[in-house]
C-alpha cells in the first residue's frame, strides 16, 4: 500500500489508572493497559463490560474521568496514526469511491493522487470494481469493508475495530476477517473488541478480558484459551453468565 506520508506512530498506547463515570455510573474502574506493536489485541467480555469505552479512550475519542492516556509517550496530539471502525458505520450519500475520496481529502491526500489511492484501497478491502456503487445500497458486509478502507485512508499504525462483525452472517464475517488478516500482514496493529469467542481465537495474538469495567485478565491468546487464570475467564469461556 503506497503511503502519501509516514504518520507519527501512536504506539505504544498506555492507559494508566483510567476510570470513566457517566451520569453517576462507573463504566471503567482503574484500567491499566498497554497496547504495543505486534499481533492483534482482542478485547472480550460480556455486554456492558467496558470494551467500547476502552477502545474510544485509546483512540482519543473519549476523555477519561481520571487517569491518563499516552500515545508513544505523548499525552496529547491529533490521532494521525489511529483509525477506527464502528460497529455500525455511517455511509455518506456518495459512491463507495466517493466515501473513500472524502476520507483521503480529509487526510490531506494531494488531489493528483486521489484516484490511484482510491483504487488501491478498494482493492485492499476486497471491493475492487465496486467503486461506483452507492455506498448506502451496499450490503452490511460491504459497508464494513468500505468503513475499513476509509479508516486506512490515514495510513494508521493502529486500527481500532469495535465489534465489526456483530451484525454479519458467517460468510460475511469470514470475508471481513480475511481482509483484517491482510491488514495485519501489512504491519498495522489491530485492537478489536468482539462478542464472538471463535473470532477471538482466530484473530487474537493477545486477549484482554473485561468485566464490570475492570481488566480481569490479560495474556497471550494461546495461554488464555488453554488455561485461563481467573474464575471469571473460566466461566466466560464455558458459556456461563457473568453478573
Amino acid at each position: 500500500m503506497t503511503d502519501a506520508h509516514s504518520p507519527l506512530t501512536d504506539l505504544p498506547i498506555a492507559l494508566v489508572d483510567v476510570s470513566l463515570t457517566a451520569n453517576g455510573v462507573k463504566i471503567l474502574d482503574r484500567i491499566n493497559l498497554a497496547l504495543a506493536a505486534g499481533r492483534p489485541t482482542v478485547l472480550i467480555g460480556p455486554n456492558g463490560s467496558g470494551k467500547t469505552s476502552v477502545l474510544r479512550i485509546a483512540m482519543g475519542l473519549l476523555a477519561p474521568s481520571s487517569g491518563r492516556v499516552t500515545w508513544a509517550g505523548r499525552e496529547s496530539g491529533a490521532p494521525s496514526g489511529r483509525g477506527f471502525v464502528f460497529q455500525r458505520p455511517t455511509m455518506l450519500r456518495r459512491t463507495a469511491a466517493g466515501n473513500i475520496r472524502y476520507a483521503l481529502k480529509a487526510a490531506g491526500m494531494p488531489r493528483h493522487l486521489l484516484d490511484e489511492r482510491v483504487a488501491e484501497l478498494l482493492n485492499v478491502v476486497g471491493l475492487a470494481g465496486l467503486g461506483g456503487r452507492p455506498a448506502r445500497r451496499m450490503s452490511g458486509g460491504e459497508q464494513q469493508h468500505l468503513a475499513l478502507a476509509r479508516a486506512l485512508a490515514r495510513n494508521p499504525t493502529v486500527l481500532f475495530l469495535d465489534e465489526p462483525t456483530a451484525s454479519l452472517d458467517p460468510a460475511a464475517t469470514k470475508a471481513f476477517e480475511d481482509v483484517v488478516q491482510g491488514i495485519i500482514a501489512r504491519g498495522i496493529k489491530v485492537v478489536m473488541s468482539t462478542h464472538d469467542l471463535g473470532e477471538a481465537r482466530r484473530l487474537a495474538g493477545e486477549v484482554v478480558m473485561l468485566h464490570q469495567g475492570r481488566v480481569i485478565e490479560t495474556s497471550a491468546a494461546a495461554d488464555f484459551f488453554a488455561a485461563p487464570q481467573t474464575m471469571e475467564a473460566r466461566k466466560f469461556l464455558s458459556g456461563d453468565l457473568l453478573v
